[in-house]
This record gives structure tokens, sequence and C-alpha cells, in this order.
């Protein structure tokens, strides 16, 4: 059985042990992390790796799931190209002995910033998604909240690959980019999650499927009632 929970609780109202800061710099986006006491904390792994790194324009058109570097002391560098605008991003560690909880750190660059009124949501309608040839389909009965969601993707021609130690990675957020939830397939062997939503509205989830080779991030939108 695996850990399907959220990597972070973004509900929790506790004050974080560790202390994240983030700045983009000439294609590179470096990432400090200090606890209390201005050292650099110790990090578990979480699916292979030490840090996962989201970051989604707040137009909701770009995501990226990253894996930066390690610098030493608590430094971290992921080499990515970022258009102007607005972004959030999430830095998803697991401190030992420390409280966090994962919270959306926002980056404006260049002069324009997107307006709000650019990334309104639309619910999808149709589950079924092709990317790169390939077809997923979205099988999940309505969202309410605060009722565990079961989420089966339908991988119509392929076989997904181990990828971070799983069949598969689900990344879900809301309409402003606040929220972040990050789930892990319920069985190894299986493409099966479960969450839930503590607030109604709409929210856009990447399923990332490995596929050839290939990481393939699917995107819905999601009307949670």
């Amino acid at each position: 059985m695996m850990n399907h929970h959220h990597h972070g609780n973004h509900e929790s109202n506790k004050a974080n042990e560790v202390y994240v800061d983030v700045a983009y710099e000439d294609g590179k986006l470096f990432i400090q992390l200090t606890n209390q006491f201005g050292d650099a904390p110790v990090l578990d792994t979480t699916h292979e790796k030490n840090m996962h790194l989201v970051v989604i324009s707040s137009d909701l058109d770009a995501y990226y799931h990253l894996h930066p570097e390690a610098k030493g002391d608590g430094k971290y560098i992921q080499t990515i190209d970022l258009a102007d605008g607005e972004y959030k991003v999430f830095v998803d560690i697991n401190p030992k002995g420390l409280h966090y909880s994962v919270k959306p750190i926002r980056i404006t660059l260049g002069e324009s910033v997107r307006q709000s009124t650019n990334h309104k949501l639309t619910a999808d309608t149709n589950f079924m998604k092709t990317l790169e040839g390939h077809t997923v389909e979205l099988i999940t009965d309505p969202i309410k909240v605060n009722q565990e969601v079961t989420f089966r993707f339908d991988l119509k021609d392929a076989k997904p690959e181990p990828y971070l130690g799983a069949l598969g990675h689900v990344i879900i957020t809301d309409e402003s980019v606040d929220k972040f939830i990050h789930v892990h397939p319920l069985e190894e062997n299986d493409t099966v999650f479960v969450t839930q939503f503590s607030e109604s509205g709409l929210y856009k989830m990447w399923a990332e499927f490995k596929i050839n080779e290939e990481v393939i991030a699917y995107p819905f939108v999601l009307d949670v009632q």
C-alpha cells in the first residue's frame, strides 16, 4: 500500500518551521531553505526526490513539476525558462523533525502582470484527453466537498511506466493558485488516486504519467460541489 496522502497538509494553520526564499534570475530559480535557527533543514526523500518543485502560472496555462539540484547549505537551483508574468511556486519537501506545509510563493517576472480576470476556469465536460498521441480518460463520481473522491485514470493505448516511485502523480490547485494537493496512487501497480476537497469551486488538475520514457501531464478542470 502506498502513501497516497498530500505531501503537505495545505489546510494547516500551524506556523512553518522551515522558511523558503525563491528568486528567479537569468533563467534559473534559486531556492533557499532555512530553519528557525538559520540553518539548512535536513530533508527526507519523498518519491525518490528531496524536493518536488511545482511552478504554475497565474493564468493556469503554464505548469512545471521539477526537481532542483541541491547545492549545499539549503540552496537549490533549477534551470527553467519562464516568460514574463506572474507565477506561484510550490516547494514540496518533507523536513526531518520540523513542521512544514506547502504554501504558494508568488513571483512576478517583467513589467506585465497577468490580470486575475485572465484565469477563470471552465469545468471540463469531456474527461478524455489526448496528448502526444496517447489518450487518457478520467473516471470519477461527482466531486463533493469534504468527501473522499476517487480518480481512476484509464490509459487507453499505453502502459504507464514507473515514475518517481509510482505509476502516476496528480497535482491539483484552485482558480487562484493558492491551494496545493499532491496525490499518489493507492496501489503500487494501479492508476487510482484518492483525495478530498475542503472548499467548493473549480480546480485544475494535472495527471502525470510516463509513457515511452516521456512524462506527459494531462490537464483537467474539476467542478467541486
